[in-house]
């Protein structure tokens, strides 16, 4: 009988975190000067123990015991053969993937949200403040600030908050407060509904909107989080393709396919980065980050300097950007919902590492209901994105004969966001198109911002 999931016991964990920056290229964040920042410019931002993460070169961090005692509660996870989809495509692919919706808020992202807590309790911080798409980060912020007795307060933008009821719910829970983004309480949030009063919001925006909540703190007892898009989060989130590629080990399988959706690059980094190091040291590998086809950062925006807020309070970031003045239309994935791309994962794509792609809505949503009536969960908007390219992946083996083994990131679960499956169901639901002037009208801002430099790593 063929082995359906493949399981590591807890003393199996990956004691250190992976980091990619000691070993690519990078441009530096800079300030509108064009002049690298430093460290302690980030110091009102962030606790300066994650500052010195953000700025590390060595290969291999240590995962502290208490995060190592948190990450137990649902860690490591499960490994699992898609045995069921494989059938109902006949094709010959083997079909695995990494199950991060096991986690108490059902995503990835309490994979960083644990340790920026830790660091931050550690620190001396009381309070945490940070923004959320689709509702999953906010959600696992609340409930990793549970854990270390911090406060928690979460800027959700707009039309999730109004899409997702519940994602708001679950973050009280956890003793979080959630309040929908823009919003009255920060300059950023009033001066955007002067101008747009009836928007849905962005993550640019509630990005502006908590950063400048959290540096306006005159106690200095908070400090801002970020769930995806910087150095130290993809960091934390390679515990999954570490443990990965542990779970290979055991049955004697590599992968030839990683896939993995794409709105900052957190979720694909973190099973894609481990694996990047083997193909820069000679592994054939194809790694495929994902995207929404009404997002499409990675597929059609340029690699420029940009800010990775709407309000510009953030540093230059060196990334593949639509433009932190651009407004994504209101589609069932707000996670995937972010003008910008992390920088690691952009100068990956630069150097032609990894090969991204791009979907619209209703074939994610297609691929989502094949593998929840297949594979029997029900999968994120988000992860429908990555199960669209699986789907065509595994296919395209079946044309070829090939005997692939493909591995994805099954990045959260949809229990909460039946609502768009429902509208999916009765043809509701619609694929957003952008046209070139869509993309190109928020994008004159570049003309006047820092150039980054073509790096080549190897």
């Amino acid at each position: 009988m063929e082995v359906r999931k493949v399981l590591l016991e807890e003393h199996e964990m990956p004691r250190q975190w992976y980091n990619i920056l000691a070993d690519i290229k990078m441009n530096p964040p800079v300030g509108p000067d064009g002049k690298p920042i430093t460290p302690d410019m980030l110091a009102p931002v962030f606790p300066m123990n994650l500052i010195e993460q953000e700025v590390s070169s060595e290969r291999w961090i240590t995962i502290p015991e208490e995060v190592q005692g948190v990450y137990k509660i649902w860690r490591p996870s499960p490994l699992v053969r898609a045995l069921s989809l494989e059938k109902a495509l006949g094709t010959p692919a083997k079909i695995f993937f990494k199950n991060e919706s096991v986690s108490p808020p059902g995503s990835h992202k309490p994979n960083t949200s644990v340790p920026q807590a830790y660091y931050n309790k550690v620190f001396g911080i009381k309070r945490m403040i940070t923004e959320t798409g689709a509702g999953q980060w906010g959600s696992a912020l609340a409930f990793a600030c549970s854990q270390f007795g911090l406060e928690c307060k979460v800027f959700m933008v707009r039309i999730s908050f109004d899409q997702k009821p519940y994602r708001k719910a679950m973050m009280e829970a956890w003793g979080g407060k959630c309040v929908p983004s823009p919003s009255p309480e920060t300059k950023a949030g009033r001066d955007i509904l002067e101008k747009y009063p009836n928007t849905p919001g962005s993550l640019g925006i509630a990005i502006s909107e908590a950063i400048e909540a959290a540096v306006s703190d005159s106690s200095g007892s908070s400090r801002y989080s970020l769930g995806s898009v910087l150095n130290h989060v993809m960091l934390h989130q390679t515990v999954i393709g570490l443990e990965a590629k542990k779970q290979f080990e055991k049955i004697g399988l590599y992968p030839d396919v990683i896939i993995g959706c794409v709105g900052g690059g957190s979720n694909f980094a973190g099973l894609a980065f481990p694996f990047i190091l083997d193909k820069m040291n000679g592994k054939k590998i194809d790694i495929y980050p994902v995207e929404p086809a009404a997002c499409p950062t990675l597929t059609k925006a340029p690699f420029v300097y940009d800010y990775g807020d709407t309000a510009g309070y953030t540093p230059l970031l060196a990334m593949h950007s639509l433009g932190h003045a651009f407004m994504p239309p209101p589609f069932h994935a707000g996670g995937l919902r972010y003008h910008g791309m992390a920088p690691t994962v952009s100068q990956l794509a630069v150097e032609g590492l990894i090969q991204p792609r791009s979907v619209n809505q209703l074939d994610a949503y297609k691929a989502g209901v094949l593998v929840a009536r297949t594979e029997g969960i029900i999968p994120a908007p988000e992860t429908t994105h990555a199960l669209a390219c699986v789907v065509e992946e595994a296919l395209k083996a079946k044309e070829e004969g090939k005997e692939k083994v493909i591995v994805f990131n099954w990045s959260g679960h949809g229990l909460l966001d039946l609502g768009a499956y429902e509208k999916y169901f009765s043809g509701e639901l619609k694929n957003y198109a952008l046209s070139d002037d869509d993309i190109t009208s928020s994008q004159k801002v570049f003309e006047s911002y820092p150039k980054p430099g073509i790096l080549k790593s190897r």
